[in-house]
């Protein structure tokens, strides 16, 4: 293990910690130095394959006996609050899986833990690191006054063939809600800045375990730009994700998270070329930079706790 790189011990090795864990592995600032998940077989494969570093079941064991650097934590949202405070209290760096939290309360205890610590406080946002953020803020200026920004988001199924873990179907900390619409939250918070929900009316089955189906939103932005989202899952529609700004001279559109479409006065939306970027790879970029004391385009648990009160609020929890 080179040992002039920054040591990442990751906390959760399911879906999203092995795709982080796979750019941390190739990224020449950083490398997986311990591994923690609470099954003893994902812990031990993704230790292998980060060259047999120490392994754990018990995150609170990786803790006290490995020296890291920064933290990775990709466990269900429900366990990030508890899990963040231990790092927290270890003073270690920390980088995390959206949503912060699983209630406002928890995300506002994890900021002050954080500013506490005096450690670097980041998440991952995969939109804000990809090639079409940077080009969507560019074109900005060419739409003219946005006059409203709608946000879709249709499932064929939930979760997705791909996401079949019991805890993204069940109602205290999965659904679409809070696994979907924080990026385009945190999306509409980079580009316009803060966004307060107006209404918000949630469709659950009678199952009182299961998530939400659908939800039905309306939002305003600071400046009373008005914002809906429309989401439904367990529709014959194949899945279909559109974040659509409309301007006064243009519209602008992201479909499934990485098509950008442009549509000029009076004519349909057209394919735009996006440049391509590795995200991960650049936000490993951004959070060494922030490791090293330099100025960093990382989103904070402060924007984290922001993207909260907008899910709160939209579950009706708020």
């Amino acid at each position: 293990m080179n040992q002039s790189k920054w040591k990442v011990g990751v906390i959760g090795a399911g879906v999203m910690g092995e795709r982080m864990m796979n750019a941390i592995r190739t990224h020449e600032t950083f490398c997986v130095a311990a591994v923690s998940d609470v099954s003893a077989e994902r812990a031990q494969e993704a230790a292998q394959k980060s060259g047999d570093v120490p392994w754990y079941t018990d995150y609170k064991e990786l803790l006290a006996k490995e020296e890291l650097d920064c933290i990775y934590l990709a466990v269900p949202p429900k366990f990030h609050h508890a899990i963040a405070l231990d790092v927290l209290a270890h003073k270690k760096h920390l980088l995390c899986e959206k949503p912060l939290a699983n209630s406002l309360g928890e995300a506002e205890e994890m900021l002050a833990a954080a500013k506490d610590a005096g450690v670097v406080h980041a998440m991952n946002f995969p939109l804000y690191y990809q090639g079409i953020f940077p080009e969507l803020r560019r074109r900005l200026e060419e739409i003219g006054d946005v006059r409203r920004i709608d946000i879709l988001t249709h499932f064929h199924t939930w979760p997705r063939p791909w996401q079949q873990t019991p805890w993204l179907s069940g109602r205290e900390q999965g659904g679409f809600i809070r696994e979907v619409l924080p990026h385009f939250t945190h999306l509409t918070y980079a580009l316009f800045g803060d966004l307060q929900v107006i209404r918000s009316e949630v469709d659950y089955p009678e199952d009182p375990q299961a998530c939400e189906t659908g939800v039905s939103a309306f939002l305003r932005l600071a400046d009373g730009t008005p914002v809906t989202i429309n989401g439904l899952a367990g529709i014959a529609h194949q899945e279909h994700l559109d974040y659509r700004i409309y301007g006064t001279k243009g519209t602008l559109s992201v479909v499934n998270w990485s098509k950008l479409s442009v549509g000029r006065d009076n004519e349909a939306p057209q394919a735009a070329g996006v440049p391509e970027q590795d995200r991960l790879s650049l936000l490993l970029d951004e959070l060494a930079l922030a490791l090293e004391g330099k100025e960093a385009r990382l989103v904070t648990f402060e924007t984290g706790v922001k993207v909260q009160k907008v899910l709160e609020a939209l579950l009706g929890h708020a």
